[in-house]
């Protein structure tokens, strides 16, 4: 197994955790899987279960508050791709022994907070100190939904001729983070309007929104197929994996990506590839041919920007990038980029 930082690489996902899920219930639906956002468990009247589950951040760069909004939206991104908002939420922490109880105090009230404002009722989980903790990962929680097994939209779901978009821009959690974390260097190199805008993006790191907006009230909009939410690997990452999960191809034009001013100017000074660098904020959306110019302005009307970047193929047109006219197989990388570019500056001991 590789040491590097980041998530399990997919070959040792596929021979230590696929084949090895406990007892097989005929009730589970969906399970683990290769660019699989949630597991999907059959209830009684046409009902189903959705679960995600992420790690929760506790950042000191960033503040309690910052690191308390990642914990809650991240697992709430990877829910917005069925459709659905949380419904309840379990939490597990594993805090630093040397944790001040005022900054728990704090940061597990804007935990509350953040659930509260998009309806999550926290029914539970478990609450430690342990010596020796000083990792950013403050250890994990579960998010969980029940709606209409018919309306729950999986990654699985995109069919050849759909249209992928992407919302708003790639790379918005790298650079933001990036951007915060090292304010010195990053006003010195880029300017205070960069640092400033990378501050600001912070906050568009949910995809929520987007999903909810796309998807229509009691999915009302039957037009999106699939959703997937950008992470580790960036937008060129995201549509590998969704290609992967629904077992099709994909064609991208990389001249359509959307990619900003600051983003490109942080990733440059970082030097990662925005494209494939954590992107926490921006959405994949597949719909129907035809319909992208509504969903688009559906996003338009609640202030979200969306772009169509390219479609899905067949498995046998295999998943392509198409740069300066040339058609090539996307890469995929199993580390993302934004890991090695942090810690170097970090050690360089960039301000």
């Amino acid at each position: 197994m590789s040491k590097d930082t980041g998530k399990i690489e997919n070959d040792i996902f596929e021979d230590v955790i696929f084949h090895n899920c406990g007892f097989p219930r005929r009730e589970v639906s969906v399970g683990p899987g290769f660019g699989v956002d949630v597991s999907l468990v059959d209830l009684q009247n046409g009902m189903a279960m959705a679960s995600t589950s992420d790690p929760l951040s506790l950042i000191p760069s960033l503040g309690l508050r910052e690191s308390a909004w990642l914990s809650v939206h991240l697992m709430a991104n990877d829910m917005a791709t069925t459709g659905f908002a949380p419904m309840y939420a379990q939490f597990v922490l594993n805090l630093p022994g040397n944790f001040p109880q005022e900054d728990f105090k704090i940061y597990w009230e804007y935990i509350h907070k953040f659930c509260k404002e998009i309806g999550t009722a926290i029914t539970g989980g478990h609450t430690g100190f342990i010596e020796g903790q000083n990792s950013t990962i403050a250890g994990g929680g579960t998010f969980t939904t029940i709606a209409p097994k018919k309306d729950i939209l999986v990654s699985k779901n995109a069919t050849p001729g759909d249209v992928i978009l992407v919302t708003k821009t790639c790379a918005i959690s790298s650079s933001s983070i990036l951007g915060m974390s090292f304010p010195e260097t990053v006003k010195n190199k880029l300017g205070k309007e960069v640092f400033e805008d990378s501050c600001s993006m912070f906050y568009q790191t949910t995809s929520l929104k987007d999903a909810l907006a796309a998807a229509g009230k009691e999915q009302k909009n039957k037009d999106i197929t699939a959703m997937h939410d950008v992470t580790e690997g960036g937008v060129l990452g995201a549509i590998y994996e969704l290609s992967k999960a629904c077992g099709h191809g994909a064609r991208i034009e990389n001249h359509l990506l959307p990619i900003g001013h600051t983003q490109q100017e942080i990733c440059k000074l970082f030097s990662i590839d925005p494209r494939y660098s954590i992107g926490a904020g921006a959405m994949l959306i597949t719909c129907k041919k035809g319909t992208e110019k509504e969903v688009i302005e559906r996003l338009r009307k609640e202030e979200v920007a969306c772009t169509a970047v390219g479609e899905v193929t067949t498995k046998e047109e295999g998943i392509k990038l198409v740069e300066n006219g040339e058609s090539k197989d996307l890469s995929y990388f199993e580390k993302d980029p934004y890991w090695a570019a942090f810690f170097k500056a970090y050690n360089e001991k960039w301000k």
